[in-house]
């Protein structure tokens, strides 16, 4: 098996869902290998942003579908949905054409 091979089945992804309601964001999805590389392919085909930390998909992937994040990982959670938010505040608005103002 090739190191790309091997890195590719080890690859980790998780995905949290996280309403107004809501005490914290829930895991909604996560995988590894195949399902991993489907859960980032669906939320780039669905406009959800994706961030890349491997430590925290680790300590993510090893709670259960529905569970709430730990209030020891609020903050790690809380600075990446910050910087999205950011970055979507400075991306330029599209105008009718889709062309960027």
């Amino acid at each position: 098996m090739s190191r790309y091979e091997n890195d590719r089945l080890n690859q980790k992804a998780v995905a949290l869902k996280y309403e107004g309601g809501d005490i914290a964001p829930i895991i909604v999805a996560t995988g590894m290998g195949y399902t991993a590389e489907r859960i980032v392919q669906s939320a780039l085909e669905h406009d959800v942003p994706v961030y890349e930390d491997t430590s925290l998909a680790t300590l993510l992937s090893r709670l259960e579908l529905g569970e709430e994040i730990p209030p020891e990982l609020y903050k790690l959670v809380v600075d990446i949905y910050v910087y999205f938010l950011k970055f979507s505040l400075n991306k330029k608005p599209e105008d009718e054409d889709g062309i960027q103002a």
